[in-house]
């Protein structure tokens, strides 16, 4: 198995994640993509490849997206046959629950980590993930709890499609599953632990800027009016309280 981790800017938790890893999961190879994070983050990236994960580096910001299409190309050559799950770096995603999405792989089959929102879960975080999942089921009929989670487990047979699918950002992980049916991909969802830690204040997702970039191809599959779309982004924008919150924005 291969674990792949996208991360932009990210902190000692990265690091933390990669150790209990190799401590857990001594058995899986670990893959860290860095998405343009810069020489301020350099020192995280250097303590995950002394703690035993291979490193990529984009010269870049470029995007989730962009990133996990890296790591899946890697895969292809590097890592042949194996079952890929990819996992956030911010402690959002635990061993176990890695090992479980990735024993679940079969042929054609993408797994989620399906996270139930239980507990002390950030507002924002819980409306969003509601509206994603109810449009998402109009739209196409399929149940899925948490069209967002970071947390998936794929069949190497699929690395070649991984890499076709449009989308450099945030929107790719939901074109995926989009695209899922058509490409004749099964969609297997089994619940993970939730946890957000700090009320998710490493999260780098901009409410409106990114829901927009999601949502834009699910209109399209739609055929949704301007006007109920753009209700749509409204709610989800109020939704967000990071909105005016002076992050820096990722490009």
């Amino acid at each position: 198995m291969l674990v792949l981790v996208p991360a932009f800017e990210p902190d000692d938790r990265l690091v933390r994640l990669v150790e209990d890893l190799r401590q857990h999961l001594p058995e899986a190879r670990v893959l860290v993509v860095d998405d343009g994070s810069g020489p301020a983050h350099e020192a995280f990236f250097s303590d995950a490849a002394a703690a035993g994960a291979q490193v990529l580096t984009q010269p870049e910001n470029r995007g989730k997206g962009a990133a996990l299409k890296l790591g899946f190309a890697w895969a292809a050559e590097h890592a042949p046959g194996s079952p890929v799950a990819t996992a956030d770096c911010d402690g959002q995603h635990t061993p176990v629950d890695i090992a479980r999405v990735a024993e679940r792989v079969r042929p054609r089959t993408m797994v989620l980590g399906g996270r139930r929102f239980t507990g002390d879960v950030p507002l924002s975080s819980k409306v969003g993930n509601a509206i994603s999942r109810w449009v998402f089921r109009a739209v196409t009929g399929t149940p899925v709890h948490d069209t967002q989670t970071g947390l998936r487990g794929f069949a190497a047979d699929l690395l070649p499609w991984l890499q076709e699918v449009e989308g450099e950002r945030f929107e790719y992980e939901f074109n995926l599953l989009l695209q899922a049916r058509r490409a004749g991909v099964r969609v297997v969802e089994i619940p993970i632990a939730t946890v957000y830690l700090d009320e998710n204040e490493s999260s780098h997702f901009r409410p409106l800027q990114d829901s927009l970039r999601i949502y834009v191809p699910l209109a399209r599959v739609a055929g949704s009016s301007l006007a109920g779309f753009a209700a749509l982004l409204a709610f989800v924008a109020l939704a967000g309280r990071r909105i005016g919150a002076g992050r820096p924005p990722r490009p």
